[in-house]
Parts: structure tokens; C-alpha cells; sequence
């Protein structure tokens, strides 16, 4: 059982905003610059009714997307800009409960999070949804990289049981022979290990503890959970804090999405009998495999990763984060943003800027379809 408490934009992005918006100036249903072309009900971006798009749109969540975010926000902005609408849309990257938290409290009109709306909250966001439920859609897919910073040591390989048992600080030192049968090649140092972990209610922790209850249960015993579960240690707020807190130590070792690695060591993680390392076809491939969770309503896209899968050359810590977004929008001018807004994210064109920013890898044209006409479906005034 799941337990829960509850603008860095490169200039490969900038420079397709701009390839976009002289697309956008052009006009004609052939140079839709949502990426939806064809779409009938896409909301003000499948119509080209950029420039009727005004005000602001804030959203908050996961710091894991913050990259892919910030690069959609300022693409989208621009485009709207082109057509000469006036929109402001921001994310604010507190993390995955919080995000979700401010969702369900009105604060924000969407929240990006690691870990999709649960039966519970979807059945309280109607409060804040016009009276219709809020739902999930699968935006952001990214490899879960196993970080560390070891002096001499630039390569490693990691099991899922040598993984569980340096996080429930069962195995304490570099030169266990558990992670040495792994390394043979490599000069482990003797040197306590120094696990680190978010701080915040986090949906990258639990993702990352679900990968290691299904496929280390002995090792790791605490269960997927949401709040790291052991006292003390050192620790990080959001992505971004226990990136920093891995960099400044020597035998420190995290996790957090894989395109805020920096030049931190990565390790191959063990699937089967080889050692693969993350890459965004690896992660791809890895949802590509899995099912669709059931007892979740048509427009509720929520994929259940199969973590234990052997198949080659899948990365099976991954994280999908989603977009949570509410079934009906009271103000018109609020909901058609959004819509316009969430269309621009699963296009063509938005994951591609996701992509060339965060390294994720782009969903599929079959999720795109789906994740369009549950956008098409929110009702707005």
C-alpha cells in the first residue's frame, strides 16, 4: 500500500519558441502551432485562438519537472505572445505534495506531481473543480538516476537488493563485499557510505521506494512511501537541495531525476543479468511495457509501472510525473488557458522542448491522443 502525508531554459528551447512563433504568424489551420493540428475541441490552441488567451495561470508541484516546466512556460508564453494574446503562466517547483495540496485547496489551477491523485483526492477536488473530479495525465518521463559522488570512482553497477540495503543503511561502507561482487574493475574505497534523501513529502521518494519494495522487499522493508521513513541522516529539500547535498560530501549517494545529475556519478542499475544505465529510450521503454491502472476513469491516464519487468535494455526506476487538472473550470478565461496550456505540454512540439531541456522522454502518439481528448472533455464557465 502507497502511504502519503500530506527559469532555467536552454537556448535549443528559445531558439524553437522562436522557430514557433514565426510558424504562428503565418496562420492556417496547417501551421497550428499547438502541435494539435486536426485536434476538433483542443480548446483556444487546437482553434488558433492564442491571442484571446489573457491573464494568469499558476501552477506548482514536483521539483523533479521543474526544468521541463519552466522550458514549456516561457515556449508557451511565446507563442501566445506571437498571436498577441497576454498570458503569464508560472510553476513553482515545492514539490509533489505541496503542489498537490495547493491544487486541491484552489491555490493553483494545476499541479504537476510525481505521484498521480489518489481515490481520496480525486473525490475531494471536486470541491475545487466546479463539481467535477480533477484527473491525472502522464506529461513527464524520466529515468530516476541513482546519484553519488565517490572519489575515484567514476562507474558503478548497483543490484536492487545492494540499492535497498545502502538506503536502509544496512550496507554502511564502499568496500562491502555485496558492492564489490558488482564492481570488480573498480577501487572501492573504505569509506562510509552516506546516504541522502528529499526532506519534503516527495513523489520521486516514492517512486523510488516502490521500485525498491518490488524488486528488494527483504532489503528494503519500509514499502513505497511518500516521507522518508528513517530518522536521521542527511537530507535535501526538492530535487535541487539533495542534488547539492550529494555534490558537497565524498561517499554520498541519492536519487532524483536524471536531468538534474549534473557531473555526479550515475550507476547502472541490474535488470536480469546486465547493467543498464538511464537514458530516456530506456525509461521509455519502460512505460512502453507497463499497463494502464485499472479502476481509474476513461480520462484518468495513470500508467502502473511494471518495475520487476527483465526485458532488455529497460531503465526501471522511473518516474512519471503528471499533470493534474480539474474536470470543469468555473471561469472560462481560467479553463481555456489551461486547456490551451496542457495541449501545448503533450504536443509534439511542447515534449520535444521537454526533451531538448530535461531529457525526458516524449510519450507516445497513443498517450497523446488519449491525454487530448480528456483535455477536450474539461468543461469551462
Amino acid at each position: 500500500m502507497k502511504v502519503r502525508k500530506n527559469k532555467l531554459v536552454s537556448l535549443a528551447a528559445l531558439g524553437l519558441v522562436g522557430g514557433l512563433a514565426l510558424t504562428a504568424c503565418g496562420g492556417g489551420a496547417a501551421e497550428d502551432t499547438s502541435g494539435n493540428a486536426g485536434s476538433d475541441n483542443g480548446g483556444a490552441a487546437a482553434s488558433g485562438g492564442y491571442a484571446e488567451l489573457t491573464g494568469n495561470l499558476a501552477g506548482s508541484g514536483a521539483s523533479s519537472m521543474q526544468n521541463a516546466q519552466n522550458a514549456w512556460t516561457e515556449s508557451f508564453m511565446g507563442l501566445v505572445g506571437a498571436e498577441g494574446g497576454d498570458i503569464q503562466v508560472t510553476y513553482d517547483a515545492t514539490g509533489s505534495g505541496t503542489g498537490r495540496e495547493q491544487f486541491l485547496a484552489g491555490q493553483v489551477k494545476f499541479a504537476g506531481t510525481d505521484a498521480a491523485l489518489d481515490e481520496e483526492e480525486l473525490a475531494a477536488s471536486a470541491e475545487q473543480c466546479n463539481g467535477e473530479q480533477a484527473f491525472n495525465l502522464p506529461v513527464y518521463i524520466s529515468p530516476i538516476a541513482v546519484v553519488f559522488k565517490l572519489d575515484g570512482v567514476e562507474e558503478l553497477n548497483l543490484s536492487p537488493e545492494v540499492i535497498g540495503g545502502i538506503f536502509a543503511e544496512t550496507i554502511t561502507n564502499w568496500n562491502d563485499p555485496a558492492i564489490a561482487e558488482l564492481n570488480p574493475d573498480a577501487t572501492l574505497p573504505d569509506l562510509a557510505i552516506v546516504p541522502v534523501h528529499r526532506s519534503d513529502d516527495s513523489g520521486t521518494t516514492e517512486n523510488f521506494t516502490e521500485y525498491l519494495s518490488d524488486n528488494a522487499p527483504d532489503a528494503w522493508t519500509h514499502g513505497p512511501i511518500e516521507t522518508w521513513p528513517i530518522d536521521g541522516g542527511q537530507s535535501g529539500d526538492g530535487t535541487s537541495g539533495l542534488i547539492s547535498a550529494v555534490e558537497g560530501g565524498n561517499g554520498t549517494i541519492g536519487y532524483a531525476d536524471a536531468s538534474q545529475a549534473g557531473n555526479l556519478g550515475t550507476a547502472a542499475i541490474q535488470v536480469g543479468e546486465e547493467f543498464v544505465p538511464f537514458s530516456s529510450d530506456a525509461a521509455a521503454k519502460s512505460v512502453d511495457v507497463s499497463p494502464r491502472e485499472e479502476g481509474r476513469a476513461e480520462n484518468d491516464i495513470v500508467v502502473d509501472l511494471d518495475r520487476t519487468t527483465a526485458e532488455e535494455g529497460v531503465y526501471p526506476i522511473v518516474l512519471i510525473s503528471y499533470l493534474a487538472l480539474c474536470g470543469s473550470y468555473a471561469d472560462s478565461a481560467e479553463g481555456e488557458a489551461v486547456k490551451a496550456y496542457a495541449s501545448y505540454v503533450i504536443s509534439e512540439d511542447g515534449q520535444a522542448v521537454g526533451e531538448q531541456n530535461a531529457g525526458s522522454a516524449p510519450i507516445s502518439e497513443e498517450l497523446r491522443t488519449e491525454a487530448q481528448a480528456a483535455i477536450d472533455g474539461i468543461t469551462v464557465g
